[in-house]
């Protein structure tokens, strides 16, 4: 049969490679894959149902080379892939850390180890990961302050509270980079500069699981709860779909089961919580279409300003509306309270 060169012929065509890139475009032949996937593979993980593939609409994720039915194992990947403060404590600056004082925090002791394995290039155990990772991140506390500004104010007053921590964090950081020095042969304020310290903390604040971890006095008293974890963190979220995810004590594995069906070679979806578009955007980098979680964030000004001058209770209204949360100014600080996906013993 002789193949359509006609106008119908190229538009199905057309409509061929479009439903194919939608659906994904495998990328596991990409040298960056092969090497993590070998390095992973190194380290217990064994899978041959995910590929990475760049997909319409979500970008670099993973598709499904088999059907799914609600309950399957999406991933389950060893405790020694994951990337932990414990992993910080047995390299190299585990001394150091041990014994600074004031403790550092667990996000730092991660953002410092991420700076140093990143500088450290082909002699880092991690390089395979690394290579994968993003070199930016599009989190409002990335941008210019001319792009912050045109943000709606509420968020553009989270994402200033979100640049302004990462400045004092790298601030109050200094001395303890610095003590770093015996280490490196360059200076470690050339290492640990800011721009090292921004995609570090972005890097964590973007990809990181829950998983909780016992304190240790070489810490500070903000919660241990970060993990990197390779190859997983490549899922993508979606607001409609359903899992359940955790740490299994029996496999020493971190898992993740769908709730959902998936059909085969498309993309696998995960939801990191029911977060609207603003903590989306601010935490991530990314907003969701059709998001079922969408809010429109308004400020007690705003509510006064149009209630009316007559309405005596007014004033009441706004109180109950603050008593429930529901005023910009009340909202739980996404910034101060930190909250990597909230991907652990529940359903998400």
């Amino acid at each position: 049969m002789k193949k359509s060169r006609g106008r119908t012929g190229r538009k199905r065509r057309r409509r061929k490679h479009l439903k194919s890139f939608m659906d994904g475009v495998n990328c596991s032949h990409k040298l960056e894959y092969i090497k993590l996937k070998k390095w992973l593979k190194e380290r217990g993980f064994e899978d041959s149902n995910l590929r990475p593939a760049e997909f319409w609409g979500t970008g670099r994720g993973l598709m499904t080379t088999k059907a799914l039915q609600a309950g399957d194992v999406i991933i389950s990947l060893p405790e020694k892939c994951l990337l932990t403060t414990s992993t910080v404590l047995s390299s190299c600056l585990g001394g150091h850390i041990e014994n600074w004082k004031p403790p550092v925090s667990p996000l730092l002791a991660l953002c410092t180890f991420l700076i140093a394995e990143k500088h450290a290039g082909e002699k880092s155990p991690w390089k395979p990961y690394l290579d994968v990772l993003p070199k930016t991140y599009t989190c409002p506390a990335c941008l210019e302050p001319d792009v912050i500004n045109l943000l709606p104010n509420p968020l553009k007053k989270k994402a200033q509270e979100q640049k302004m921590m990462i400045q004092e964090l790298f601030r109050s950081s200094r001395a303890f980079f610095s003590s770093l020095q015996p280490l490196f042969a360059e200076s470690t304020g050339t290492i640990f500069n800011f721009s090292a310290l921004e995609w570090a903390w972005c890097t964590i604040n973007t990809r990181t699981i829950y998983m909780k971890h016992p304190h240790r006095d070489c810490f500070s008293l903000e919660p241990d709860v970060y993990a990197l974890a390779p190859y997983l963190d490549l899922l993508n979220h979606s607001p409609n779909v359903q899992v359940t995810a955790g740490f299994n004590e029996q496999t020493r594995s971190y898992e993740i089961w769908t709730n959902s069906q998936c059909k085969k070679y498309q993309e696998v979806l995960i939801c990191y919580g029911p977060h609207d578009n603003q903590r989306l955007l601010l935490e991530y980098g990314f907003v969701a279409l059709d998001n079922p979680h969408s809010s429109v964030y308004v400020s007690a000004d705003i509510l006064l300003k149009y209630f009316s001058p007559l309405d005596k209770q007014r004033k009441a209204k706004v109180s109950i509306l603050k008593d429930h949360d529901f005023l910009e100014e009340n909202e739980q600080s996404i910034v101060k309270q930190r909250n990597p996906r909230p991907l652990q013993d529940e359903t998400a």
